[in-house]
Parts: structure tokens; sequence; C-alpha cells
């Protein structure tokens, strides 16, 4: 069974019939008591305890259709925070009321609650001080322009302000966090430097650079950064991300906005370079040698040209990753490793 789809809860019969309407509407997998499985259609449980324990943080969300009790206890054990809890939202068996509990700007669930409640005739109940105010919330903007979140306790301080009103200073030097709502710009003031207008207002920074650190300072993280990584066969996943970290804080780099690994056909299947992008959380691309040759760089190398069929892997791959972008770290080397980074 697709464990990235939402999981429907039932515990009666009445809630087994809403459940199936709901799993349907939501493409989501239903769960009901072992005695009503065969009827309702859905795969069965002994107890909703250890099923929830089995798959809470397995699937993206969580449909309880039962008394919010009921649903608080099951989730109880298994809670993080809310960046990395799933969507919880629960329903009466009646299908009255589609209550968001948990996770309801990142992790989505006041936006589950109104689709629920849309799809069975329900009222969506939705609890966050944002929402309660008619503000947006800092996080589900930032989600919805695909900025992560480097500092996200920051949230708190400018949610707070946001739903008392604003302002909210925004240093956006990339143009990547547009407000085109009206209802919503309201609430922000843009600013040309990474300092807030007055004292006291908090700040949003949406920027791939290193930043002073604050608890009214949220940083927002573009995935704009392209690293190119040339390394000898078999070079450790350990070392390559030791030469981007090391990289990356003596640039004064966010790690979190690096966005593509790039390197050279011929490592196409090295362990380190997937893996060292995997952790990261970047994708990979891989150029041939003919493409990365004609790409003018600053440090070519006569041995790497003899050797790969290019003057430059790191420098170039990087270049070329970042749509012909500039260097901002140049050639840097281990004993096995290069990296540069474009943007």
């Amino acid at each position: 069974m697709p464990q990235s789809r939402p999981a429907v809860y039932a515990v009666t019969r009445k809630g087994a019939a809403l459940g199936r309407l709901l799993a349907a509407k939501l493409d989501a997998d239903l769960f009901v008591p072992d005695r009503l499985a065969d009827e309702a259609g859905a795969v069965g449980y002994a107890a909703l305890g250890e099923l929830v324990a089995a798959s809470f943080h397995a699937r993206p969300a969580h449909v309880f259709v039962c008394a919010c009790g009921i649903a608080v206890r099951a989730i109880a054990p298994h809670l993080g925070d809310k960046y990395s809890d799933p969507a919880v939202i629960c329903l009466d068996d009646a299908g009255r009321f589609a209550i968001s509990l948990l996770a309801g700007h990142y992790g989505g669930a006041n936006a589950l609650a109104r689709e629920a409640a849309a799809c069975v005739g329900a009222v969506p109940v939705v609890t966050t001080a944002t929402d309660a105010a008619g503000a947006p919330a800092v996080e589900l903007l930032a989600r919805e322009r695909g900025l992560g979140l480097d500092n996200p306790q920051a949230t708190r301080r400018v949610n707070a302000v946001l739903a008392a009103g604003g302002p909210v200073a925004v240093f956006d030097p990339l143009g990547l966090f547009p407000v085109d709502d009206p209802a919503k710009a309201r609430f922000f003031v843009w600013v040309a430097a990474p300092e807030p207008p007055e004292p006291g207002t908090p700040l949003v920074v949406v920027d791939w650079r290193q930043g002073r650190p604050a608890p009214d300072r949220l940083y927002l993280r573009p995935r704009v950064l392209a690293v190119g990584v040339g390394c000898r066969r078999g070079t450790p996943t350990t070392e390559i991300l030791e030469l981007i970290e090391r990289v990356c804080r003596e640039r004064g780099i966010s790690p979190a906005s690096i966005g593509v690994i790039a390197s050279i056909e011929a490592k196409r299947d090295e362990a380190g370079i997937l893996q060292a992008a995997a952790t990261l959380g970047a994708r990979t691309i891989f150029y041939e040698a003919e493409e990365l040759a004609a790409v003018a760089v600053p440090h070519p190398s006569a041995t790497v040209a003899k050797h790969m069929g290019t003057g430059s892997v790191c420098e170039a791959a990087a270049i070329l990753a970042s749509n012909g972008g500039r260097l901002v770290v140049p050639k840097t080397a281990t004993k096995r490793a290069t990296a540069a980074v474009a943007v």
C-alpha cells in the first residue's frame, strides 16, 4: 500500500461510511476496526494506537473520523514539532465539523481541513492565530514559493506580528518572495538592505547568504546554488560533504540553498556524489566532457584535461548547472575532491 497517500481512520460504522467518502475524495487509504473491514471495503486494524504508531511518520497526512480525544491520544506519543509532524485533522462521524489539529500551516492541515469539509459539507475549524486574524502565515507563504526555513523557530515572532496586523520587513534581493494579493501584501514592507526599517520590526531574509542570527530574523532559503564536484573514483561521501560544508562555512553560504550537485558524465554512478546530493536534498546533473570543455573557467587543469577530456569539471559543471551563472566560490580542493559554487 503506498505510504505517500494520506490515511483515513474510522472507529464506528457511521464513521466508516463517512471515511469511505473521504478516502475516495482525498485519494487516501481507509482503515477501520477489523469487525467493519469487509463491509467497508477497507483495511482492518485491531488497535488504533498500534496502527498510528506504525504509520504516523510514514504518511503525509492523517484524517480521523472520531472524537478529538481519540485522535489526540493516538498521535500524542509521536509528536515532534510543527516542521516535521504530518498534517492531522479530525471529523466527527456525523460530518458536521472538520478540525485542523496538527501542523496547520507547514504540514498543510488547515488546507486539508478545508478540503475535507468541502467534500462532506462540514464546517472547517481552523484555530491558528494568523488564520483567526485573517493574516498570512509566513511558513505557508514560504512553502508555496519553494523556500526552505533555515531557522524555523523565528516564525513564532514573525507570525505573532502578522497576527497583530504587521508590519514584517522583507529583504528579497532575488525577487523570490512576491506577495501579489493586496490583502496579504499589506502586512509586509520590502526593504533594500537586510535590516528592519525600525527597531522591533521582525525581518524576513530571502537569500542564499548567511546572516546575523536573531530570534526576530527569519531566513528563507531559495534553492539557487549549483555546486560542481569533481573527485577521484571511490571518494567517500563524508569527504565530499565536508568539502562542501567547509566551502559554505568559509564563504558565508547557506547549504540549504544548494539546489543541484553537478559533475561529469563519467561520475554518474559515483556513490559519494550521489549520496552527498541526497544528504543535501539536491538533485544531480551530469555533463559530457565536450560540454564542460566549452565553458571558460578561471582555473583549468592540464592534468584534468588529459584524464577527463576537459580542463575543468567542478567549475564548468557549476556554471552550466546554474544556467551560465557566476562563480561565487572558485575551485577548492581536498586530497581527492574538488568543488566550486555558482549562482
